[in-house]
């Protein structure tokens, strides 16, 4: 028996109606899609330093970086683009 707690307001899992335990899973899977969203916009988001990090070196050095060359320190959300 699992219990829910929503609203400081628990319920036993196993009494809902059909309709609320299909709220349920609709509700336990946007929660784990949201998580999942959230950890793949962190790796996008560390991709995007590092690129935003080689466009810098190679705009003040003139060529590309070597992988192992890239400094991943100090650039943050610094880099705009603007037309």
């Amino acid at each position: 028996m699992a219990i829910i707690t929503i609203d400081g307001k628990e319920y036993d899992s196993e009494s809902l109606s059909d309709e609320s335990k299909a709220q349920l899973g609709s509700l336990r899977y946007v929660d784990s899609e949201l998580e999942r969203l959230q950890a793949q916009a962190a790796a996008l988001q560390t991709a995007r330093i590092a690129y935003g990090r080689a466009l810098k070196e190679t705009l003040e050095e003139g060529k590309a970086p070597e992988v192992d060359e890239v400094n991943t320190e100090g650039m943050g959300d610094s880099t705009q683009f603007h037309d």
